[in-house]
């Protein structure tokens, strides 16, 4: 392909909507272009990438025994109804009303319709297992759209749905997934960890992420330094401590504590360490409050503590909420004397002793409070975000934290759809019995986002070779009579020999020609002028190492062999 019949509107300049590297350079490179808040259109540069990234997925999808099928991006609100999603998803469903006035939404996931579809279509256990999967458009309304395609409203997704007589076979019919998806990023050419991940929105027991490592990711992942343990920060394990504190109790002392309402003002106050504190942290789950005890150095997570509470979601309580509760302004609630609330704290609150909380008085901390003594747990259990050095869950080394960002992610449903849908079949013996579900997610768009996330430099894109747009970028310095036939001979053999080549032909400096390639990221560039075709070779440049050879004409393409094999 020639650059003058492509349109590429690159930019010399980052764009000032731009948050992060793959949206700076999706938009520079000329990928993508804005269209409204987390709408983008795909300009022909980033569609070849999406496509071929959707073509991987297709042949490990394939392999792995799914079949495709394509469903309508609107589904009525009676299908959401039924399962509840419709009431609970909450304000990123896109909901509308038709000519007729009835209630459609614009489909974020598709497991309403494909369950839908498989209750009126499938009556036999003879029939399963059955994985069904499309490429398609997705619609979620995100408060707030951010990051180009890390987090669009509008975007590409592949959806997998399987079926199975029972748990044993959709554990079979998921590890298939995890295998395919674990094919799928090793061939998109990422470096990457599947991770245990929480259920979320879509349900179920189990889950894994599939995580691209990269510096600039949003998402945390925990994982050990000796053994298999992964996981993302919501789902990852802590361990209660094994030390026993055997420090003789002190009485419980009220201490003045003047405007200290943070842990660092507190303890900076007292001249004690963060973890001599106990954190009070007053949250609101549906109805119920619930005071949540957590120590001064640590983090609560809110998804451990919604699972505890078996609630989609937990609040932090308002300033309102919090005095009317505790007779205090935020800043000093504390379990001593706390009535009308559920206390809740995390394992490693359980052996603590002589510890400072909150005195439920403004201006005021308890010094020395203990439990059992001066208040009462209802209940203990893992709640704090995992920390680096941390002894993993699966019993050897220690925690290590890194970035990621979230390309895809499987989910073992169970009969959560099946049975509020009644998708049932019938068994050998002749009775119905609900299909057991799973569903398998890759946002295709993410992935290349990611991917640029991982492999760029100041430059521009470093693409892996399998989704670059192209393989080779072909730059003529010249337009001389010489410098463009040798250059239309080496278009002709590379497009012969199997390499997708973009060909610059345009009448512009070279240097022009040279950033624009950095920033486009092809990972090879062919470089042809006349002072090289003087001494009979081409200059041959690979995009990620800088490296360059000098290369006679007639061997560019067993070079360019070589060192695809190589990369």
């Amino acid at each position: 392909m020639k650059t003058s019949q492509l349109l590429i509107p690159t930019l010399r300049e980052d764009p000032g909507e731009a948050e992060t590297v793959s949206h700076r350079l999706m938009l520079r490179a000329g990928l993508i272009r804005k269209t409204a808040a987390g709408i983008y259109t795909y300009l022909p540069l980033g569609l070849r990438i999406i496509r071929k990234i959707e073509q991987i997925i297709r042949e490990e999808m394939n392999r792995a025994g799914a079949q495709e099928l394509l469903m309508p991006i609107a589904s009525p609100a009676e299908l959401w109804k039924e399962t509840g999603r419709w009431e609970h998803y909450g304000k990123e469903l896109l909901r509308f009303k038709d000519r007729h006035e009835r209630d459609f939404c614009l489909g974020p996931t598709h497991e309403e319709v494909i369950t839908d579809l498989f209750r009126r279509e499938v009556r036999s256990y003879r029939q399963l297992p059955l994985n069904f999967y499309q490429i398609q458009t997705k619609f979620r309304d995100e408060i707030r759209p951010r990051f180009g395609l890390m987090r669009g409203r509008e975007f590409i997704m592949k959806d997998a749905y399987s079926f199975d007589n029972d748990e044993a076979g959709a554990r079979v019919s998921y590890q298939k997934m995890y295998d395919a998806y674990t094919r799928i990023f090793t061939r998109c050419g990422l470096t990457f960890r599947a991770v245990e991940a929480d259920t979320g929105l879509i349900g179920g027991d189990v889950s894994h992420e599939f995580m691209v490592l990269a510096e600039t990711g949003e998402a945390t992942v925990v994982y050990s330094d000796q053994d298999s343990y992964a996981a993302n920060i919501e789902r990852a394990e802590v361990l209660p401590p094994s030390d026993v504190d055997d420090t003789p109790l002190r009485p419980l002392t009220p201490v003045t504590t003047p405007q200290c309402r943070t842990v660092d003002e507190v303890t900076g106050f007292l001249n004690i360490p963060p973890r001599q504190l106990v954190k009070t942290l007053v949250y609101k789950a549906n109805s119920d409050t619930v005071a949540v005890l957590i120590r001064g150095d640590h983090e609560l997570n809110e998804v451990k503590l919604a699972r505890l509470l078996r609630v989609t979601e937990v609040q932090l309580a308002d300033p309102e909420s919090v005095s009317r509760l505790t007779g205090a302004p935020v800043g000093f609630a504390g379990p001593v004397n706390l009535p009308g609330a559920r206390l809740v704290a995390d394992h490693a609150v359980k052996g603590m002793k002589n510890v400072v909380v909150g005195a439920n008085r403004a201006d005021t901390h308890y010094v020395d409070a203990n439990q059992d003594r001066d208040f009462t747990i209802d209940q203990f259990a893992d709640l704090r975000n995992a920390q680096a050095g941390d002894p993993s869950p699966r019993g050897a080394g220690s925690l290590t934290l890194a970035k990621g960002i979230e390309v895809g992610q499987v989910f073992l449903l169970g009969t959560k759809y099946s049975k509020s849908m009644t998708a049932t079949i019938l068994d050998d013996q002749g009775k119905e019995r609900l299909a057991v579900m799973g569903c398998y997610g890759i946002g295709v768009g993410r992935t290349a986002a990611a991917a640029i996330e991982q492999n760029h430099d100041d430059k521009g894109i470093i693409w892996p070779l399998p989704i670059a747009p192209f393989h080779v970028h072909l730059l003529p310095v010249s337009q001389s009579v010489k410098t463009t036939e040798a250059t239309a001979r080496l278009y002709e053999e590379l497009l012969a020999g199997g390499f997708e080549v973009l060909w610059d032909d345009r009448d512009d400096r070279a240097g022009v020609k040279f950033n624009d390639a950095d920033l486009i990221g092809a990972p090879f560039q062919v470089i042809v002028g006349d002072k090289g075709l003087a001494d009979g070779v081409v200059e041959v440049k690979v995009r990620r190492n800088g490296s360059k050879s000098r290369i006679a004409p007639p061997d560019v393409l067993s070079h360019l062999r070589k060192i695809s094999a190589e990369s």
